[in-house]
This record gives structure tokens, sequence and C-alpha cells, in this order.
């Protein structure tokens, strides 16, 4: 499946983005994040709870592995870190078939490193490094559902 055109995508504008495609999302729904270190993707994950009006910061999983989030009408939300994976046999115990099955938003950063046991993703976002620290370069896997934003 292509990628859409690479996105330069200040802070703000990379929060506002996330607030859209949260306000947007219907669940069950399977979301990628990829990109090294510090690019914005958990950044992003807080942008997109907040327009789910899931309770609660959103805060890095990485030694959690996952977070549970609850949204007013009462949907899940799962923020999944698979960076501390050492290896995708590690993601069997994630449990990603029941959090699709419960019909939750999921939020899986670094998903490549879950292997075969990462579901299939509605949308996977790609995060860069961009020449300044609050900037993020961002490309977008096509996928079946769309958002509409401007900026």
């Amino acid at each position: 499946m292509p990628y859409a055109p690479l996105m330069r995508l200040s802070a703000d504008a990379l929060n506002r983005f996330g607030e859209t495609l949260g306000r947007e999302l219907a669940a069950p729904a399977v979301i990628g994040l990829s990109g090294e270190l510090g690019t914005g993707k958990t950044t992003f994950v807080q942008a997109i709870c907040r327009g789910l009006g899931a309770q609660g910061l959103a805060t890095s999983p990485s030694y959690a592995l996952v977070h549970q989030y609850r949204t007013p009408d009462d949907r899940l939300v799962y923020h999944v870190d698979c960076y501390r994976l050492r290896s995708p046999a590690e993601a069997r115990d994630l449990a990603f078939d029941d959090m699709v099955r419960d019909g939750a938003v999921v939020l899986i950063e670094w998903p490549e490193r879950a292997g075969a046991w990462t579901p299939r993703l509605d949308r996977h976002f790609r995060h860069g490094p961009c020449g300044s620290n609050w900037d993020s370069l961002f490309r977008v896997r096509r996928s079946a559902f769309r958002v509409v934003w401007r900026g």
C-alpha cells in the first residue's frame, strides 16, 4: 500500500492533527506509529487520546508496554509500546487479539517489533527527524479511512 506525500509538521500542528484524528476515529481501529526515538510518536498518541476524550494523560508505556484508557462513552483505548520487545515472540503476551476483539482503538508504537503478532494496521504513521527539535516529518500509509485536516 503506498504512502501519502511527506508532511512536515510543527509540534503544534502535530497536536492539532492528532486531536482531529482522535475525534474522527471510529472503533475498532488499529494505528501504527513508527520512527526513531524522539520523533513525536508519544506526543501524537497524547493528541489522539485528547481527541478521543480519553480520561487521563497518555504517558509512554515503555516499561509497562501497555496502558489502557477509557473515553467518556466507555470505549477502550490501548496504547502499546513495542520498543522494549527483544523479539517478536514476546508480543504474543500483549494480547493484541483481545484488544481488537474488545472493539478498542489500539495505538501501537514500534509495531514492526511485534512482527507477525501485530494486528492489521488501519493506518500507519511514520515519524522522522526534521531540522528543528519542534518539527516532525510525517508519512502516512493510505488506508480505508480518511481524516479531513486543514493545518
